[in-house]
């Protein structure tokens, strides 16, 4: 089971014009005892730190959060009062992982920033396995290489070579990618029969 967050300390920007709807949100986190700010200017992480946004997909435009695509370095909350495809299709773009119906009632602002935050990690893992991923990928043809010097250092097929290169890998606690970039660049000897 996964654990549901304490938001106690957090920072939420609210990017919304003040109104009604706005003063309950922000009374709702502050019980929930998130230190809030509301602005309805683009969001600046450096000037405004925050552990999570709340934005008005209703109104909102591309500046308003600085980020491309669904990359967003912090969980998103859409604040959404209509039902137009392409707010809804906006706020996605913008990485929102949870949304808030307008009128927001209190009962809905805890699940929501429980599922942003959830959402915010899966994609964070998600991006974090690609991109190691890519790089094993990128390292193929240099493993390629390690073996094929292993090979003729040790006079041993291709299953020998990647067995003795897993090997130093396991020995160096390294990557095989990693053992494998070391011997294409000479930086470790390649492995002579033993």
């Amino acid at each position: 089971m996964t654990r549901t967050p304490n938001f106690v300390s957090w920072r939420a920007a609210i990017l919304h014009r003040a109104d009604d709807n706005i003063d309950r949100l922000k009374r709702q986190l502050e019980r929930l005892g998130v230190t809030v700010l509301l602005q309805w200017k683009p969001l600046d992480l450096a000037e405004t730190p925050a552990d999570i946004v709340l934005v008005d997909a209703d109104q909102g435009f591309d500046d308003l959060l600085p980020w491309a695509g669904d990359e967003a370095p912090i969980p998103v909350v859409a604040l959404l009062g209509s039902e137009a495809p392409g707010r809804i299709a906006w706020a996605l773009e913008k990485g929102a992982g949870a949304l808030i119906a307008k009128p927001v009632v209190a009962s809905s602002v805890y699940p929501a920033l429980v599922l942003a935050t959830h959402a915010h990690s899966e994609r964070t893992a998600i991006r974090a396995r690609m991109a190691g991923l890519e790089e094993r990928l990128r390292l193929r043809p240099i493993v390629y290489d390690a073996i094929r010097s292993i090979m003729a250092a040790q006079g041993s097929d291709e299953a020998g070579a990647y067995r003795t290169l897993c090997r130093l890998a396991m020995q160096r606690r390294l990557t095989v990618e990693h053992v494998a970039v070391a011997i294409v660049a000479g930086h470790e000897p390649v492995p002579r029969a033993m």
